[in-house]
């Protein structure tokens, strides 16, 4: 009997399932992100857009008048009036742009668009309310990056000598809403993928100045890393994979406790494959998801459970309530 609290721990976190949750659309989801944990945004494809003020047990589902042809890949939740989304591109087919609501969704203000040849937005982030960044794969050698200072009213390019320059054939996965992440009041990081990818760009002055690293997780025309997590301004971890065959074994974590200067690859999280979004919980517990499943470390990346074989592509959490979403209108939450 003294065995028994013992025994439930361990096994509790697989009895914790993933809820599906109605949203109400077939949409394809790689955007979420939530303002606290009652309010969280969404964005997906064929300009669709989801928000939830309880947490997840309703939603509201709309489309933004005028972008029935873009694919939201990422979203930044304010509160729960306001929200900002980014439709990746590309540009040259008008659809690179951002879109910003301040009235819970009800209507929406094209606040940037480029048809400059080469846009693809891959990401954006907000320090806060006002100060955010979004980035798109490489223009003639430097990712084009532009900045925000009010809330995403407006978006300023910043100057190629001033953007990461890249290795050939080296981009960015738009696969996650994760691929840039900020943290702090000036710290930002990039993953890239593709040929000569797999590393990750930071910034500790609010991108005016980059530095760069290997992570260590294999890079090629269709891998690299897909998402990253930074807890504090040291910790962070990236995930990777195949996106072509999204079950391949391999290296799919990489850690670092040095601000990105310095990785190491963490055991390979099981199931095995492709990883596209992390997220630290308040018990220090890793989780990962991706289209291989989900995945829980409870040290840190030394070993691995499967919780599930659920294809999700992008992941939030609140405390310790979490929200994954994936294709065809997949939506779900999972409370640890």
């Amino acid at each position: 009997m003294k065995l028994l609290p013992f025994l439930l721990l361990l096994v509790s976190p697989a009895f914790a399932q993933w809820q599906p949750l109605s949203v109400n659309t077939k949409a394809s989801f790689r955007a979420v992100s939530a303002a606290n944990k009652q309010v969280v945004w969404i964005g997906g494809t064929g300009g669709t857009f989801l928000r939830t003020t309880d947490g997840g047990d309703t939603w509201q589902t709309g489309t933004v008048p005028g972008a029935e042809t873009c694919d939201f890949r990422d979203v930044q939740a304010i509160d729960a009036q306001t929200a900002i989304l980014m439709s990746a591109g590309p540009a040259e087919q008008g659809q690179a742009r951002i879109y910003r609501t301040t009235n819970g969704g009800q209507s929406w203000t094209l606040s940037y668009q480029t048809q400059q040849q080469g846009v693809f937005f891959d990401g954006l982030s907000f320090w806060n309310a006002r100060q955010g960044m979004a980035f798109s794969d490489p223009v003639n050698g430097h990712y084009f990056l532009i900045r925000t200072d009010d809330g995403g009213k407006t978006w300023l390019p910043l100057p190629a000598d001033q953007s990461p320059s890249t290795h050939p054939g080296e981009a960015a996965f738009a696969a996650s809403g994760s691929s840039m992440v900020t943290q702090g009041s000036k710290n930002v990081w990039i993953g890239s993928g593709g040929t000569g990818g797999g590393r990750v760009f930071r910034s500790t002055d609010g991108g005016q100045s980059w530095a760069v690293s290997e992570t260590g997780l294999p890079a090629d025309s269709s891998s690299g890393t897909f998402g990253l997590h930074f807890f504090t301004a040291k910790d962070g971890i990236a995930v990777g994979g195949d996106h072509k065959n999204v079950t391949k074994p391999g290296a799919n974590v990489a850690i670092t406790n040095d601000g990105g200067k310095m990785w190491s690859l963490a055991t390979p999280a099981t199931s095995p494959g492709l990883k596209e979004a992390a997220w630290r919980l308040p018990n220090g517990h890793w989780l990962l998801v991706g289209p291989s499943g989900t995945s829980l470390s409870t040290d840190a990346g030394k070993t691995w459970q499967a919780l599930d074989q659920e294809p999700f592509h992008a992941l939030v959490c609140a405390g310790n309530t979490c929200w994954a979403v994936g294709g065809k209108g997949r939506v779900a939450r999972r409370t640890f």
